[in-house]
């Protein structure tokens, strides 16, 4: 039997390799766009930065000399008698992995969004993409998603089918099932009659949306005020953080108030508005048969059209306008009805009075 030169020898000392198979190599050599593997082999591996990350990546800050790296085989011999290697490739395969265990167990994961496209996001689960769809961003649906770019967010994998390349998440339902979980939360807790804080979500022509922390409850425009209130919109612009109190629930259905009882006008008014009392107060709005005047928010008394002048007054509007200031007489109180009546005629003198000081005046003269 000849004996085996060196060369031989040397090569037969050496493993063989086949595509696709995994081996571990010592990096020899790095540069920015290429690193040099000993992979036991006659040839070296040759690291491309093209397979080494799906982002674009200076290898000299990410591999170093003496380095040992696990890569598979892409081609035994790429041309030029070397062996191509991916890492970023064998690293996909073991986030692959991990995402079909994700999909079995429906477990919640968090990655980074590392691309808005207008049909949805593009999220990194290290070396590999998961697209979650724009209407399974979020439970309520949102036009522009770039606010989303460079976050962390969290989602599951519904859909997980790698030979297409199709792993699709879904963000809504957690969202979905948090809100629920905060709302039982919260209906569990509250009652009618509790003080709650809220921040307003939404102002509309007949009240405000205030989330109260896992709901939304109505403020109407009719319990923003003891007083009228014309436009909700000039009380309140979303954002504002409001105290209120739960004044009724009816199903999942809140109604909230700010009339309080101890800021009720009409607590003390049988004090501050006797029979008799002499009052001022604004103009507020007017009928045929009378005008209406706020003595303060939430107490209004009417001026019946009679009670205007000593003469004959048709209608209120022909002698008072809408925010004038009036001084009148309290001239009957109705407590259980809220209502009160004033009169300025019953501050006007008599005609006689009248008369008489006409007369004085004259012989004074």
């Amino acid at each position: 039997m000849s004996e085996m030169s060196f060369e031989q020898m040397l090569e037969e000392s050496l493993k063989t390799i086949h595509t696709g198979e995994i081996v571990e190599g010592t990096v020899i050599s790095v540069k920015e766009d290429e690193a040099v593997l000993n992979i036991g082999y006659k040839s070296d591996g040759i690291l491309t930065r093209n397979e080494y990350s799906n982002n674009p990546t200076d290898l000299t800050t990410v591999i170093s000399v003496g380095d040992v790296m696990t890569v598979k085989v892409l081609k035994v011999n790429d041309g030029e008698g070397q062996v191509a290697v991916t890492y970023k490739r064998l690293a996909a395969e073991k986030v692959n992995k991990k995402l079909e265990e994700a999909f079995e167990n429906k477990e919640v994961l968090k990655a980074p969004v590392v691309q808005v496209l207008s049909g949805g996001l593009n999220v990194a689960v290290e070396e590999s993409r998961v697209f979650i769809p724009a209407s399974l961003v979020s439970d309520t649906f949102e036009r522009d998603l770039t606010k989303y770019e460079g976050q962390e967010i969290e989602f599951v994998i519904i859909e997980f089918n790698p030979k297409k390349r199709r792993i699709i998440g879904d963000r809504k339902q957690l969202i979905v099932a948090e809100k629920k979980a905060a709302k039982d939360a919260l209906f569990a807790k509250i009652e009618v009659g509790m003080t709650v804080e809220g921040v307003v979500k939404n102002v509309t022509d007949f009240g405000a949306f205030v989330d109260i922390g896992g709901a939304d409850g109505l403020l109407h425009i009719s319990e923003m005020s003891w007083g009228r209130v014309g436009n909700p919109r000039k009380l309140f612009k979303v954002g504002d953080k409001v105290t209120t109190f739960i004044k009724e629930i009816n199903g999942d259905k809140i109604a909230l108030s700010l009339k309080f009882e101890n800021t009720n006008p009409w607590a003390n008014a049988e004090e501050k508005y006797a029979v008799g009392a002499i009052v001022t107060g604004k103009v507020a709005r007017m009928t045929d048969f009378g005008a209406f005047v706020e003595l303060e928010p939430g107490v209004d008394a009417l001026l019946h059209v009679s009670q205007i002048a000593k003469q004959h007054v048709e209608k209120p509007s022909d002698v008072l306008k809408i925010g004038e200031e009036i001084e009148a007489k309290i001239v009957d109180f109705d407590e259980e009805n809220k209502k009160i009546s004033l009169s300025i005629k019953a501050l006007l003198p008599d005609d006689d009075e009248v008369v008489a000081d006409e007369a004085e005046d004259t012989v004074e003269e």
